[in-house]
């Protein structure tokens, strides 16, 4: 199934088998995209929201000299732009990190939906929740602690999301991401990125390296970084038969 990694650690056992075929029916285009490819742009108008199937997607903002702030990263699994149905448009941009494919559900798609099948409703409207609750991290995370702290949290953060749909497992997993991204989504230069790695490889937390990211202790690590995962909403449970 196209949609088996939505919800999936998240409750996705909730939905019944009518749920699952409605939501697998609503798929409409399956589309692939190369790295570093622009998805949407903020303000443009919206008529499809998009669910991740494979590879990592960004959202981002740019200041007035150009410079970018990502304030969220999207796994497999992820409705990355749900909100844009009730919205119909953007306040920021979407794009790709590095290759992805993703299905497309038409708005029209999402209103039958909303008409028709109600505890569906609630679990994607559950999913734009979740959303907003990972906001609030980033934002305690850039506000409340120092560079180290950040990039741990980061990683934290993306291992256990990726551990809830199956791409992760012992502390490892590939991040087609570079320095620069890092810092992007940090809030610190590429420069400083290159200090804090190291400084974490040499105190035996992690390493990042050639897109493969190793946790080495993930407990010291969560230390660091504040790193609670309650805001994430996993139910804890592998639910992957259920799809």
């Amino acid at each position: 199934m196209l949609t088996a990694l939505f919800l999936r650690g998240r409750g996705r056992s909730a939905l019944d088998e009518d749920d699952r075929r409605a939501l697998e029916e609503a798929v409409g285009e399956v589309r692939t995209y190369a790295s570093r490819q622009l998805l949407a742009r903020a303000g443009a108008p919206l008529t499809a929201s998009t669910l991740l199937l494979d590879g990592f997607i960004c959202r981002y903002m740019d200041d007035r000299e150009g410079y970018r702030q990502i304030v969220a990263v999207h796994v497999p699994g992820d409705f990355v732009d749900l909100h844009g149905f009730p919205m119909k448009r953007l306040d920021h941009d979407v794009a790709t990190i590095g290759p992805v494919r993703v299905a497309e559900f038409s708005h029209e798609a999402l209103e039958k939906i909303v008409e028709d099948r109600p505890r569906l409703t609630r679990l994607m409207w559950f999913s734009t929740l979740i959303d907003a609750s990972m906001h609030r991290e980033w934002i305690f995370r850039l506000g409340r602690l120092g560079a180290e702290g950040r990039v741990a949290h980061f990683f934290c953060e993306l291992n256990a999301r990726l551990e809830m749909v199956g791409l992760a497992a012992n502390g490892r997993f590939e991040l087609p991401l570079t320095q620069a991204d890092l810092g992007e989504a940090c809030g610190i230069t590429g420069v400083h990125v290159n200090r804090v790695l190291r400084v974490l490889r040499e105190q035996g937390l992690m390493t990042f390296r050639q897109n493969a990211v190793e946790l080495h202790d993930r407990k010291r690590l969560a230390a660091l970084a504040e790193f609670e995962p309650a805001y994430l909403y996993g139910t804890g449970q592998d639910d992957a038969a259920a799809a």
